[in-house]
């Protein structure tokens, strides 16, 4: 070997030296090691790979405790799911936090109506009050219904929550003792001079409100003969056949018409309605004691698509109406609870209507076992409620299951 090459590899074995030192070793493919890698194995020995730089490991999230975990607020909203609006008015009560979570959105309290109870309302305090209707607000409840409210109650739920003019969409009256003052103030209050004007798609409209005269229902307005197919009136008491004529007037597109306990209501506000409202479905006359057979034969002549007629305790109907009823081959349910003066040959008349699907006639106190017994050629029957009838026997009863097995009777 020359002096130059001899050089060259002392210079080489050097410089690999160094770099084993110094930790450097090479790295890359494996391959055979030349002249200078074994002259440096046989004088340090095998090459060591470079020391690596130890990473730092990340500390696993230690797991949430179930104190944690009721203050969450993504686990919480998962938690709310289980349950419906009415039980989550309870959780609000929990805890703030909890409150905070159910009223951060109005999605939790869809469907909820506020019911307010005017009689224990009247010794809350008004901070008390002022802070339950903003909560009201706060969780986008759009409904109230107001129990045994006065006219003096009245003023004071529009005292006390002034943005109800704004933030209600639905309230309803039950049990209440408002006259047509009372009346006319929430509908003030509502910022319209008829309902109309804040609901002009209304669809049905309800009312319980003994003292509310026919003046009140002048409050319609032409707009809504469109839209409002429902009305339902519930022991009006002063409710007379003047407010049956502002209603067939306002209202000629009515398909559901209810005046349970509007008792001074009489034959001729009945044959008003029956003039004027061909499109009736459903006419509700309960406990209306005024209303006799004329009545009836006004609706059987003039309501010929009714598919619906209830006429509990109207106390002076006798076969002689039933018979006008029997001849509405639309009439799908009927229902004649405790119409004290209803006999057998009534019930004969019952018998031809093919089209009865529904038949009530519980309460009947002059029916007997021959008469009911009939109701067998109602092959098309599918509910018969026959509760408090003296003439029905177990015997009826077993002889009606037999002929009757896809009706269900109501003992």
């Amino acid at each position: 070997m020359s002096s130059v090459s001899a050089q060259g590899v002392v210079e080489r074995a050097s410089a690999e030296l160094s770099r084993r030192i110094t930790g450097l070793g090479l790295r890359g493919r494996r391959r055979s090691p030349g002249v200078v890698e074994r002259v440096a194995n046989a004088l340090c020995g095998p090459a060591a790979a470079a020391p690596r730089v130890p990473r730092r490991r990340r500390p696993s999230p230690r797991p949430l405790v179930w104190t944690q975990y009721v203050q969450e607020e993504r686990f919480l909203e998962k938690f709310f799911l289980y349950f419906n609006s009415n039980e989550r008015r309870t959780l609000a009560q929990v805890c703030t936090k909890w409150r905070d979570v159910l009223y951060s959105s109005p999605r939790w309290w869809t469907g909820l109506v506020a019911v307010l109870d005017c009689r224990e309302l009247r010794s809350a305090t008004g901070f008390c009050m002022q802070r339950f209707y903003n909560s009201l607000v706060r969780r986008g409840i759009r409904g109230v219904v107001l129990v045994s409210a006065s006219d003096d109650d009245i003023n004071e739920f529009i005292r006390q929550f002034p943005l109800s003019a704004h933030h209600v969409h639905a309230i309803s009256l039950k049990g209440c003792t408002i006259t047509d003052r009372g009346l006319e103030a929430i509908l003030d209050h509502l910022q319209v001079g008829a309902v109309a004007q804040l609901l002009p798609s209304l669809y049905e409209f309800s009312l319980q409100a003994y003292h509310v005269t026919d003046a009140a229902l002048g409050y319609f307005s032409p707009k809504q003969s469109a839209s409002l197919s429902v009305l339902r009136l519930h022991s009006c008491w002063e409710l007379t056949n003047h407010g049956v004529v502002n209603i067939v007037h306002s209202l000629p597109n009515l398909t559901v018409l209810s005046l349970s306990g509007c008792s001074k209501v009489t034959d001729e506000g009945v044959e008003l309605l029956a003039e004027n409202l061909p499109r009736l479905r459903c006419l509700d006359l309960s406990w209306c004691p005024r209303v006799t057979d004329n009545a009836l034969e006004y609706i059987a002549c003039d309501l010929n698509h009714l598919e619906e007629l209830t006429l509990d305790r109207c106390v002076h109907i006798t076969d002689i109406g039933v018979g006008y009823i029997s001849t509405m081959q639309s009439l799908v349910a009927l229902f004649l609870r405790w119409c004290s003066q209803l006999r057998d040959f009534g019930v004969q008349h019952l018998c031809g209507m093919r089209s009865l699907q529904l038949l009530s006639l519980a309460g009947c106190p002059l029916l007997t076992s021959g008469g009911l017994s009939s109701l067998i050629q109602l092959r098309q029957l599918r509910e018969l409620e026959l509760t408090n009838c003296p003439g029905a026997s177990p015997e009826l009863f077993d002889y009606l299951h037999e002929h009757l097995p896809r009706c269900t009777i109501i003992e």
